[in-house]
C-alpha cells in the first residue's frame, strides 16, 4: 500500500517536535478535544484519548501528569486525579467513566490521529 493511501483517512495535528516528551497537549480532531500524548524521546510513542474529564466535566485530560501503573501507561487526571489507560481510555477507578481512545501514529514527523 502507498504511504499516502496509508495515511488518507488520518490527520495531521502537530510537528512531533511540538509536544515535550512525556506530556501531552490538546489538538482538535473533527471539532472535538483531542489530548495527545507523547512517551519518549529517541522512538517516542504517541496516544491520543478525549480531552474532557467526564469526572470533572473539563476538557483538562492533556494536562495531567504522565506515568504507570503496573505495565500501563496512564494520564492522571489534574483535577480529582483519576488514572486514564491512554491505549484504551479506560478510568482505572471508575470505568464507568472511561473516554475514547483514537489511533495515533508519527510519520514524516508529525503526529496522525484517525478519527
Amino acid at each position: 500500500m502507498h504511504r499516502d493511501s496509508q495515511l488518507q483517512n488520518w490527520t495531521a495535528v502537530c510537528g512531533i517536535d511540538e509536544i515535550v516528551p512525556d506530556t501531552g497537549v490538546c489538538a482538535l480532531l473533527d471539532g472535538r478535544q483531542v489530548a495527545v500524548f507523547r512517551i519518549g524521546v529517541i522512538e517516542p510513542r504517541v496516544f491520543a484519548i478525549d480531552n474532557l474529564d467526564p469526572n470533572a466535566g473539563a476538557a483538562v485530560l492533556s494536562r495531567g501528569l504522565v506515568g504507570s501503573i503496573g505495565e500501563r501507561i496512564v494520564v492522571a487526571s489534574p483535577i480529582y486525579k483519576q488514572h486514564f489507560d491512554l491505549h484504551s481510555g479506560e478510568c482505572l477507578e471508575a470505568p464507568e467513566h472511561s473516554v475514547a481512545s483514537y489511533p495515533a501514529r508519527v510519520e514524516g514527523g508529525k503526529v496522525w490521529i484517525a478519527p
